[in-house]
């Protein structure tokens, strides 16, 4: 019997689907060959239990044995220690992964997420904050384009900084704003045609499809 426990939400509506940050775990372990079971919780009803378990009353988190853990970029670096094809052995490499880890996170999250939401929302109002917001993720594709520009991996190889990257850079691809950015592109096709990343995406497809 395994001692990782995936919690997710029981549904979600049709637009987040194959992109709730439950898939970012789901992926890792399968890249790891780690064994989990996935729990849900509701989507419609927060319990204390759930805020108990994430503080914020969103999803996912991970049970390991004794400990529980949340945010997903926690999550994946947790599962790193656990597996060297999330991790390289490598001091250096080790290094540039969880750095890059984080930068997915604190630099390139950060600009994708108000841009996102206002592409989901249907916005297309041109005001000062928007463009903004508009101009924060461009600045930041820019970088990113650069750096992609010259290799296949961000850490040398494949690693848990891609897996949070490549599914930052996927929410942009979705609505065509890496139209212009053929590094990220090509990257993002690169790291999401990886085995691992189409059977954690079709299973949280079904997941959610389920409880419909």
């Amino acid at each position: 019997m395994t001692d990782l426990t995936l919690t997710t939400f029981d549904w979600v509506p049709e637009l987040p689907r194959g992109y709730v940050r439950d898939l970012r775990v789901r992926w890792a372990l399968e890249e790891a060959g780690l064994p989990y079971r996935v729990a849900s919780v509701s989507f419609h009803d927060r319990t204390p239990e759930h805020f108990a378990h994430q503080p914020f009353g969103q999803v996912p988190w991970l049970t390991d044995g004794d400990a529980t853990l949340f945010e997903s970029g926690a999550i994946l670096l947790h599962l790193g220690e656990r597996s060297d094809a999330l991790l390289p052995v490598d001091p250096r490499m080790r290094s540039d992964a969880i750095v890059w880890l984080f930068a997915a996170l604190n630099s390139v999250e950060a600009a994708v997420l108000p841009w996102s939401v206002i592409r989901f929302s249907g916005d297309t109002t041109d005001s000062p904050g928007r463009q903004h917001i508009d101009g924060f993720l461009e600045a930041r594709l820019r970088h990113m384009e650069a750096v992609l520009e010259g290799r296949d991996w961000l850490a040398g190889t494949f690693s848990v900084a891609d897996i949070l990257m490549a599914d930052t850079l996927r929410l942009v691809d979705r609505f065509d704003g890496l139209a212009a950015r053929p590094a990220c592109r090509d990257y993002v096709a690169r790291v999401t045609a990886r085995p691992a990343f189409a059977k954690a995406h079709a299973d949280q497809l079904a997941h959610f499809a389920a409880a419909d």
